[in-house]
């Protein structure tokens, strides 16, 4: 069922029973509720969240090997690509190509949340149902980051940054997208008339920076652009697509904000001249054969049956995931 949907009357009776003071009666409720939570919280963590439209999902079988040979993406050129994985919890993506193939470190992503058991017993399903939205965002919160960290390591690695020279300090321009879009063919390999041949598909960069569209004078867009511009509803995404490359406003970058911390403090990234302030991410969404994201364990969640001494309930989760970037030649990083 729906975290934010109204529960079934079956539902409020099992919260009760799973309040129970009968331990054994109370375990298998638990057992029941902690199922219940697991398909929205799988839906939630692969669905919903800011790296999902990127990284391609491989769900592989326990025991097997998270390999991916690079000639299957493009035979011939395999010396030109360089990847970059996520080893595990808290650590820095490393650069990670092995001869002919590169292979994908997955590691366990785990959460827990518990609740005291008077509020299951009286049905409140506003504790119970907030209790699983914070067990979800832990999960999306761990996976977001480590996708994003991968994604940004890769920028660093290909040491290619773009910036328009003529704008104002942190002004996003059009320019900005037209410099972007070059340079990324320029450096995506092969020629003219290669096949998958490397473009712009998508950009993300700050609310902020996206907003600068609702400024922009005469000399970035003629006057029925601005005119849709100026009615188009205040959500932030004043346009969402330029020279047909989608645009993506993403919170966690702009000044102070954690993505561009991480790029600046943990990866040693630096803007452009000393003038710009904010970092933009151009990403090649087109070929799908770059970011993957292997799964040998969706996410599971279990009751804790040894919360019932201490008068509540609890819920433990976990799933073991990994990231890779297997060719970084789709990430290109920018600043204004």
């Amino acid at each position: 069922m729906s975290f934010n949907s109204k529960p079934s009357p079956e539902f409020i009776g099992l919260l009760k029973r799973a309040g129970s003071a009968d331990k054994a009666e109370a375990l298998v409720a638990q057992h029941e509720i902690a199922k219940a939570i697991e398909l929205p919280l799988r839906e939630g963590v692969l669905v919903g969240d800011i790296a999902g439209g990127i990284f391609d999902r491989i769900t592989m079988e326990p025991g097997t090997s998270t390999e991916f040979p690079l000639d299957l993406l493009s035979p011939g050129q395999e010396d030109e690509f360089v990847a970059y994985t996520n080893p595990g919890n808290g650590r820095v993506p490393e650069r990670t190509v092995e001869g002919d193939y590169v292979m994908i470190p997955t590691y366990s992503v785990t959460n827990a949340i518990d609740m005291l058991l008077r509020y299951v017993r009286e049905a409140r399903w506003d504790v119970v149902s907030r209790a699983a939205r914070v067990l979800e965002a832990g999960f999306v919160k761990k996976m977001n980051d480590d996708a994003w960290h991968t994604l940004l390591a890769a920028g660093v690695d290909r040491n290619v940054l773009v910036y328009d020279a003529d704008a104002a300090a942190g002004q996003f321009t059009k320019r900005q997208i037209s410099l972007m879009k070059s340079v990324m063919r320029r450096n995506a390999g092969g020629n003219s008339a290669s096949l998958n041949r490397g473009s712009l598909t998508d950009v993300y960069l700050s609310p902020e920076g996206l907003e600068d569209i609702r400024n922009w004078g005469v000399d970035q867009a003629d006057e029925t652009t601005r005119r849709e511009i100026y009615q188009s509803a205040d959500d932030g995404a004043a346009i969402t697509r330029i020279f047909g490359v989608n645009l993506h406003a993403l919170d966690e970058l702009g000044q102070s904000q954690e993505y561009q911390n991480y790029f600046t403090s943990n990866l040693s990234g630096t803007l452009g001249p000393s003038s710009d302030v904010e970092l933009v991410v151009g990403l090649d969404l087109a070929a799908n054969d770059s970011f993957v994201m292997p799964v040998k364990q969706e996410v599971t969640v279990f009751e804790d049956d040894n919360m019932h001494r201490h008068q509540k309930m609890g819920f433990y989760g976990f799933a073991e995931i990994g990231f890779g970037v297997l060719d970084s030649r789709r990430v290109l990083l920018g600043s204004f």
